[in-house]
């Protein structure tokens, strides 16, 4: 399976919200082959003093390659360097309440986009965006003010979440609920994010404002949404950062994506993802249908090392089982096609166990009501065809027994 990048550095993550109606573990440097030579000579030099660097050197070509001296870690979800040995539940992650939705309506890493082109599965709106490469993964790279559209198969649900890396060293960015033309300002909700302040506006005339510290954004960042109602929540990182009750986020069949005066190092962006579902209430889906896929629990890449990020989707297991004894259940563990099947079906087996073992050592769950067992990519929930499909294959699956 393929990493999905998320080397993410944490700590010191805010997010800011503004009123105005406007909103891996790797430290970015050498975002030039230039400034990569001369970090070389400076070993003990900052990313961000490369960057400031940066100033003086000539315009990119469309084949740039982005290099950093430390090594990017590919992780199954957001990561950094203070939350590799922690252990779901640890740290800031004991309050960590996001949970991903379970049905994929989007998904684009820009793996398949060639360098220097823009991204043929997006909207182009205006703007000079193009895909760049930096430490083995591809970006989309926006050095001017730009916008695009991300278009959806449907029109957002009432329960949806959306994800995406962000580096943002200058300018801000931000989401739009659009109008039914989808740039129309005169009705619109929206999530921002920049430097010094920054802001989320509802339709429904909830709003939230809080301070951004500087550097926020200098780092590559996992940004979050969970909208469910009229409710909205955002993350960056382990953070929650605006809890709104009534931002009513406008739905509709695209997310409008702009960015406005960025720095000359231009704003990277990966991994976007709009999903249906997010929170809810797993015990009522499992009686509903006898089984539940869960797509809210994290490994490392070709591990079965649970990732923190996990938290709120094993914190549901473990209560849901410490709150029904009489419940017991089949943990099953299934992947997309990517890769050797029979790697594909020892890997599941191993990553069913995992979460297996920490119910019952961490929610004191009897081992004789859970079982285990990994189908690999022999049961897959959707054609491995799209990278939507190869998304809702890797999942976790609760079955009633």
């Amino acid at each position: 399976m393929r990493a999905h990048k998320f080397g993410l550095l944490i700590g010191g993550i805010i997010l800011a919200l503004v009123l105005a109606p406007t909103s891996v573990d790797a430290q970015l440097g050498g975002l030039k082959k230039k400034i990569k030579k001369e970090a070389e000579k400076q070993a003990e030099k900052t990313a961000e003093e490369a960057i400031e660097g940066k100033e003086d050197q000539p315009e990119e070509s469309a084949d740039t390659v982005y290099t950093t001296e430390a090594t990017t870690a590919e992780a199954g979800a957001a990561s950094g360097a203070a939350a590799e040995n922690l252990k779901p539940g640890e740290g800031a992650w004991a309050n960590y309440d996001f949970v991903p939705g379970d049905r994929v309506l989007y998904y684009e890493d820009f793996e398949k986009s060639p360098i220097g082109d823009f991204p043929e599965r997006l909207e182009f709106g205006k703007g000079n965006m193009e895909a760049v490469e930096w430490q083995g993964s591809r970006y989309l790279r926006m050095p001017t003010n730009a916008d695009f559209n991300v278009p959806l198969p449907q029109v957002l649900p009432e329960r949806f979440t959306v994800e995406f890396d962000l580096y943002l060293p200058g300018g801000v960015f931000k989401l739009y609920g659009p109008a039914a033309d989808g740039r129309s300002v005169t009705a619109h909700s929206y999530v921002q994010f920049g430097h010094g302040n920054g802001g989320v506006h509802g339709s429904g005339g909830g709003e939230s404002q809080v301070s951004l510290k500087k550097g926020t954004f200098d780092k590559i960042v996992r940004c979050r949404l969970m909208g469910y109602g009229k409710y909205l929540k955002v993350y960056v990182n382990e953070t929650r950062v605006a809890n709104i009750p009534n931002a009513d986020f406008i739905r509709a069949d695209r997310i409008h994506f702009n960015l406005y005066n960025s720095s000359q190092n231009g704003v990277l962006i990966d991994n976007i993802r709009v999903a249906e579902g997010g929170k809810k209430i797993l015990y009522d889906a499992l009686m509903a249908d006898g089984r539940v896929a869960t797509r809210g629990i994290y490994f490392d890449s070709g591990s079965d090392k649970l990732r923190p990020e996990s938290t709120p989707t094993l914190k549901q297991m473990g209560q849901m089982l410490q709150e029904h004894a009489d419940l017991s259940l089949l943990i099953e563990g299934h992947t997309d096609d990517v890769g050797d099947a029979e790697s594909n079906l020892d890997l599941s087996q191993r990553r069913a166990a995992a979460v297996r073992e920490f119910l019952i050592a961490n929610y004191q769950v009897d081992g004789a009501r859970l079982e285990s067992k990994g189908f690999g990519e022999s049961q897959p929930a959707a054609p491995n065809t799209t990278p939507e499909g190869r998304q809702n294959n890797r999942r976790v699956e609760l079955v009633k027994l």
